[in-house]
C-alpha cells in the first residue's frame, strides 16, 4: 500500500484529526478563549499584533469557524442573506461588492440568492434563508408590502431601491440626477421625451416615472411612458417601435441595459443616435461607456447603497461602531448619446 492509499485508509477508518477549537488556540498561545474569539469573529477589536498571532495559530492548527455550532449558544450565525432580482445584471456588481466589503470586515458571511424577477421565487428564497441568517437584504424586491413586513418581523431586514413603511431601506435620491438630465436635454432643444419603463412590479421604475412626470413639464417638455418592459437588452430593443410611433426626440430608459438595447435597435433600423434620437440610461453600469456612442446616463452609487444596507443590518443586530446613515444620491453623467435634435 503506498502512502496516499494509507492516508485514504486512515481517513476512511475515522482517524481524521479532530478540528481545532478556540480553546486549542488559546492554550497554544497562552491567551484567554474570549480574546481568541474576538480576534476571529470581530476583526479589529483587539491589538493588531495579537490578532495576527491568533490568526497565524488558527491557520497552523487548521481551525475553521463553524457558524452552525456558534449559533447554538448565541442564536447568531454571523451570516447575512442578500436577494437580487437578476444576478446577471451588471448594475448589481458594485452593490454586492459594497455589501460584501462591510460584511467581511465585520466578520460576517454574505449569502446571495436570485429571484429572477419573480415574487414567488423571491418569497421561497427568503424562507429558505431565514433559518440560517441573522439578517436579510432585499434588493429591488418584487414582493408585496405585507410579505416584506412579515419577513421583517422574523429577522432584521433592509430594503434597497424599495420603500415599505416601517421597514429600514436605502433608496438613492434620483431627483438630482433626473433634474440635471432634463436640464441637459432642454438646453439641447428637446421638447418631447419618452420614459422606457421597467417591470410593472418595480417600485424604482414607478419612482423614476413619477419624478419625470413632475419635472419634465416644468421645463416645457412633454413626456410619455412606454412600457412596462423587461429590464434587459431585449426589452430595450422591443421598445423602438413605440418610441418611433410616439414621435419623441429623446428617451430616458429605466436602466442602461434597456438604453443599450434601444441603441442597438436604432443601429439596425438605420436611425442615427444621437442626431435623430437622444438616449439616456440609468445606473451607469460597467460597459455603458463601451458602446458607440457611449451612453449618457444617470449614475446611482449602488456600491454605497450595498455598504449602507449592511451597516443598517448591523445596527439592527446591535453590533458596535455602526456609522451614521449616509445620503446616497444619483448624478448625471454626460456622454455622447445625446445631442440637439435634427429639425
Amino acid at each position: 500500500m503506498n502512502q496516499e492509499q494509507a492516508r485514504s485508509a486512515r481517513r476512511g477508518n475515522g482517524s481524521r484529526k479532530p478540528a481545532a477549537t478556540i480553546y486549542d488556540i488559546a492554550r497554544h498561545l497562552g491567551l484567554s478563549p474570549s480574546t481568541v474569539s474576538r480576534a476571529l469573529n470581530k476583526p479589529g477589536r483587539i491589538n493588531a499584533t495579537t490578532e495576527q498571532r491568533i490568526r497565524e495559530a488558527a491557520a497552523e492548527l487548521n481551525y475553521r469557524i463553524n457558524p452552525m455550532a456558534r449559533a447554538l449558544p448565541t442564536g447568531r450565525t454571523n451570516t447575512l442573506g442578500l436577494i437580487l432580482t437578476d444576478i446577471t445584471n451588471p448594475v448589481y456588481f458594485p452593490l454586492v461588492r459594497g455589501a460584501e466589503r462591510i460584511a467581511a470586515a465585520e466578520g460576517y458571511t454574505l449569502v446571495l440568492a436570485e429571484s429572477q424577477e419573480s415574487g414567488a421565487l423571491e418569497a421561497e428564497s427568503a424562507q429558505r434563508l431565514l433559518q440560517s441568517i441573522d439578517g436579510l437584504v432585499l434588493v429591488a424586491s418584487r414582493l408585496a408590502d405585507e410579505q416584506i413586513e412579515a419577513l421583517a418581523d422574523a429577522k432584521p431586514l433592509v430594503l434597497v431601491n424599495r420603500v415599505v413603511a416601517g421597514v429600514p431601506g436605502v433608496v438613492p435620491d434620483v431627483v438630482p440626477g433626473i433634474r440635471d438630465a432634463l436640464d441637459h436635454l432642454a438646453s439641447l432643444g428637446h421638447t418631447s421625451l419618452a420614459f422606457l419603463s421597467g417591470p410593472s412590479a418595480s417600485w424604482m421604475s414607478r419612482l423614476r416615472w413619477e419624478t419625470l412626470l413632475d419635472e419634465a413639464p416644468r421645463r416645457g417638455m412633454t413626456v410619455v411612458e412606454i412600457g412596462p418592459g423587461v429590464p434587459t437588452l431585449d426589452g430595450g430593443e422591443q421598445g423602438l417601435r413605440r418610441v418611433q410611433a410616439s414621435g419623441v426626440t429623446a428617451v430616458i430608459a429605466y436602466n442602461d441595459l434597456m438604453a443599450i438595447g434601444l441603441l442597438r435597435a436604432c443601429r439596425s433600423a438605420g436611425i442615427d443616435v444621437p442626431s435623430r434620437l437622444s438616449i439616456i440610461g440609468f445606473d451607469d453600469i460597467f460597459g455603458s461607456d463601451f458602446t458607440s456612442p457611449p451612453i449618457t446616463t444617470i449614475r446611482t452609487p449602488l456600491d454605497l447603497a450595498g455598504e449602507e444596507a449592511v451597516h443598517q443590518i448591523l445596527a439592527a443586530l446591535g453590533d458596535d461602531d455602526v456609522p451614521e446613515p449616509r445620503h446616497v444620491r444619483a448624478e448625471f453623467v454626460r456622454r455622447e448619446s445625446t445631442a440637439a435634435p435634427v429639425r
